[in-house]
């Protein structure tokens, strides 16, 4: 065998390995194609219901919206007719109740200040005035009005 014959066999026993590993190389990726093609089928079975349930939930969703919606305003117009009401009531009735109240306090302050032996009118006890957290009786506080 001269160098060419031997160089030649060598040659071809690479080339078999290189076009062995490429088979397997190849059966591997077609393999992978059919399970990524099975999964693909897979998921557009099981999306297709999964799509259908999300529209009809949507649908659904807004259909309670629009019943919200509605009970809003019919909330929103009872508020309205509520507030109208109570003020119809307050400018009815407010200033006759206050008047009976002011009158009941009256009559209360004046028959309270008066015991047995005492004529009506102001309590022995001099008036207080709060000023910045202390009490000065009403004596002082006339003094220093008049400086």
């Amino acid at each position: 065998m001269s160098g060419g014959e031997v160089a030649g066999i060598l040659v071809a026993v690479f080339w078999a390995i290189l076009v062995s590993f490429l088979a397997v190389a190849l059966a591997r990726l077609a393999q992978t194609l059919r399970a990524t093609t099975k999964l693909v089928a897979d998921v557009t079975d099981q999306a297709v219901p999964l799509l259908s349930d999300a529209s009809s939930a949507v649908r659904s969703a807004q259909t309670q919206i629009d019943r919200v919606d509605a009970i809003a305003s019919d909330v929103q117009e009872v508020t309205s007719n509520a507030s109208a009401l109570s003020t119809t009531v307050a400018s009815t009735f407010g200033g006759p109740l206050v008047k009976v109240a002011a009158f009941g306090y009256g009559v209360r302050r004046a028959l309270g200040g008066r015991k047995e032996g005492e004529p009506a009118g102001p309590a022995k006890q001099p008036r207080r005035t709060v000023i910045v957290g202390r009490t000065i009786p009403a004596a002082r506080r006339t003094k220093r009005k008049k400086d």
